[in-house]
């Protein structure tokens, strides 16, 4: 038996395992309310197109979600069959149905209103906001800074945990629904947002993401083998980081490194952890554990050298706070290290817009609607919430384009 039928019996089981509850925790759990029993009931009967469709019109980046989502804290964590015993595996049927199905979903278009609307960033927000409004029969076209679509899961989620040929397909999804799509097209640059309005678009949406490495700080980050994460998760082949990896951080972008690392022939990886514990996933923890990275913890970063980090031993109150240093300051030895403590937004757009305003994180301000200081201009995701995850950026994406649509139709009123 190979590994695709294993899956199927696999997912056949769980589905066949599910209450269906009538008040379901685990939609109650899910960031953007996947209709689980609904979608485990039409699997049940046969029905998986309709399976599809629903999850689809739910979540267009369902497929996605399923690969990357923390289940644990999310739908499968709220699971009633996890009070006393193994959760339904939810991740793997709605990655069996939404992957299966996703190239036969038709995406319904109407007449197009002639109505031209600009998405820029092709991250989840901006693919979702897209999918949304030309589902309204707007003009949509996505400008993107990079080559590929994708964004975050382009660049910053490695292939092991998404396959971008999956991503590929989302593409074509994009084409067939009629959107357009410009790769390699920073707005800010050659075209700015004064350009658009200029050449009739009625509103545009800023779905950017956060590119900009977070910095520690401290002496060290400018020498040549000292890296940032989301710089090294962009192109890992560019990289050559010898046998001994230091990576400052235990969130999820930096075990995204490790694994990275490890898989590519890097034979110690270890991550420093300012406290005791880390917020990131428990079953990427341990799958980083498996593949043989390391982990320190309560270390204070002081400074970077050419011979790896130097760290303070942190000293933690009854309730865990950091409440000071103690000894003298250590060298972990490294050939190279990795800094992983987040990103912000990049500021071209404010810098180039004058009435785009962000907060001193850098972040966009927006009011409840999603639309930022600049009429007309909307914005969600990373460059609005900060560092989140994939599912919340669709969540929130789809109520900001229902708010676009009624600034549009109220534009003509």
């Amino acid at each position: 038996m190979d590994y695709h039928q294993d899956m199927v019996l696999h997912v056949i089981a769980e589905a066949e395992r599910c209450f269906l509850c009538k008040k379901p925790m685990c939609v109650t759990g899910c960031p953007i309310s996947t209709p689980i029993p609904e979608m485990i009931r039409a699997m049940r009967e046969g029905r998986l197109r309709e399976a599809g469709e629903m999850l689809f019109a739910n979540n267009p980046l369902s497929a996605v979600c399923s690969l990357v989502c923390d289940h644990q804290k999310q739908c499968e964590g709220h699971c009633v069959q996890g009070r006393k015993g193994q959760p339904i595996h939810i991740s793997s049927i709605e990655n069996y149905i939404s992957e299966t199905c996703l190239d036969q979903i038709s995406i319904p278009i109407p007449p197009s209103n002639g109505i031209m609307v600009a998405v820029i960033g092709a991250g989840p927000a901006g693919i979702t906001v897209a999918l949304e409004m030309a589902k309204r029969g707007y003009k949509v076209t996505i400008f993107d800074s990079k080559d590929r679509i994708g964004g975050v899961m382009q660049y910053g989620i490695p292939d092991f945990r998404l396959p971008k040929t999956l991503l590929e397909r989302y593409r074509r999804k994009l084409l067939e629904a009629g959107i357009l799509i410009r790769p390699n097209t920073t707005i800010g640059g050659a075209l700015t947002i004064s350009s658009m309005l200029r050449d009739g678009y009625k509103a545009i949406f800023i779905g950017t993401g956060v590119w900009r490495p977070k910095t520690l700080g401290i002496k060290g980050e400018s020498l040549g083998n000292c890296h940032f994460a989301i710089d090294f998760l962009a192109n890992p082949d560019a990289y050559s980081l010898g046998n001994d990896v230091a990576i400052i951080g235990m969130g999820n972008t930096a075990l995204d490194v490790a694994r990275t690392l490890l898989r590519k022939g890097t034979r110690n990886v270890t991550l420093y952890a300012r406290r005791q514990e880390t917020n990131a996933n428990e079953e990427e923890i341990e799958y980083a554990r498996l593949d043989g990275a390391s982990f320190e913890f309560g270390k204070h970063p002081v400074e970077i050298t050419h011979d790896g980090p130097v760290f303070d031993d942190n000293i933690f109150d009854e309730e865990g706070h950091i409440i000071g240093t103690k000894g003298e300051p250590k060298l972990y030895r490294a050939d190279s290290t990795i800094i992983a403590v987040s990103q912000g937004p990049k500021s071209k757009l404010v810098d180039t817009t004058e009435g785009l305003k962000a907060a001193p994180s850098g972040l966009l301000l927006t009011d409840e609607h999603g639309e930022t200081t600049y009429p007309g201009i909307f914005a969600a995701g990373d460059v609005v919430l900060g560092a989140r995850t994939v599912v919340d950026a669709v969540s929130y994406s789809k109520k900001v384009a229902s708010s676009m649509d009624e600034y549009i139709r109220g534009l003509s009123s």
